[in-house]
């Protein structure tokens, strides 16, 4: 049974990256604003705005998974039987899972190291661990929700 729309955690995780693109788009739209102006740029616009597209890739990929929405290429796995098509899911899963486990994991040294050796960020001078530490919380919750997505499957194929 396939459901009509989203389920609830895809429609948080889309209400987090709407929030994220629109507040993007303000600090892109005030700095371009400022700079037409006074011809002064806000240089410490560009350190948030790859932050929130850092998180914004995240979320999206959290909600692709989520939706069953991420790329695929499956014209040769379309022409195989039955077996060879459940054996293509399984390594798919299995190799995404490692991926965004593996991302976790070095994410976190990295937040780690960040925290430890306090490292400032070049244009606003804050701590580097606020901006890396979402790097390895995201990957883990595209892990959560690729167990999720396969606890679901199977439950559907009982």
């Amino acid at each position: 049974m396939k459901s009509s729309g989203p389920s609830r955690p895809a429609r948080f995780e889309r209400a987090f990256a709407a929030g994220c693109m629109a507040l993007l788009c303000l600090i892109t739209f005030a700095n371009v604003l400022v700079r037409y102006l006074t011809n002064v740029s806000f240089a410490f616009t560009e350190e948030i705005s790859v932050f929130l597209l850092l998180v914004l890739t995240l979320v999206g990929s959290v909600t692709a998974f989520a939706e069953r929405h991420h790329v695929r290429i499956t014209l040769l796995v379309d022409l195989l039987p039955r077996a060879g098509k459940t054996l293509c899911a399984v390594l798919e899963w299995l190799a995404n899972v490692a991926m965004f486990a593996l991302l976790t994991w070095t994410g976190y040294r990295m937040a780690l190291d960040d925290f430890e050796f306090e490292v400032t960020s070049p244009g606003l001078g804050l701590p580097q661990w606020i901006y890396t530490a979402w790097l390895p919380l995201l990957s883990a919750l595209i892990v959560v929700r690729l167990v999720l997505f396969a606890m679901a499957r199977r439950r559907n194929a009982a």
